[in-house]
């Protein structure tokens, strides 16, 4: 397998890696970094996918990229989780907010009750 693809899978994987085991557990993360690595292993990772050729004989490279998408996959699937979950807590807090402030008078209540009258 070609050096420079094995250590950008390594650290893109790396990136994965951190970033899905710091959602998974409540670890706080600096997104900044994760995201700078994870951008520069694509990157890199791009720039070599213009030799296809490469990959087309080499089982260990493919057997990499199948692990790398794997580890992708899971890495998409935690954000999601956590993106779902602020989405949530956001409309709890917004629907709080309305309640609090609200004295009622433009509650849907209040016009399905006007609408029976």
């Amino acid at each position: 397998m070609d050096t420079m693809l094995a250590k950008a899978i390594d650290r893109l994987e790396a990136a994965l890696s951190t970033e899905t085991e710091a959602l998974g557990i409540g670890k706080p993360v600096d997104l900044m970094e994760i995201t700078a690595r994870k951008n520069q292993s694509l990157l890199e990772l791009s720039r070599l996918a213009r030799r296809p050729e490469a990959l087309e004989e080499d089982r260990a490279a493919r057997e990499r990229l199948t692990g790398l998408a794997k580890a992708i996959e899971k890495n998409r699937r935690a954000l999601e989780l956590h993106v779902r979950a602020s989405h949530e807590i956001s409309a709890l807090i917004a629907r709080s907010i309305t309640d609090a402030e609200s004295d009622g008078t433009y509650s849907l209540q209040l016009g399905r009750k006007a609408a029976r009258s």
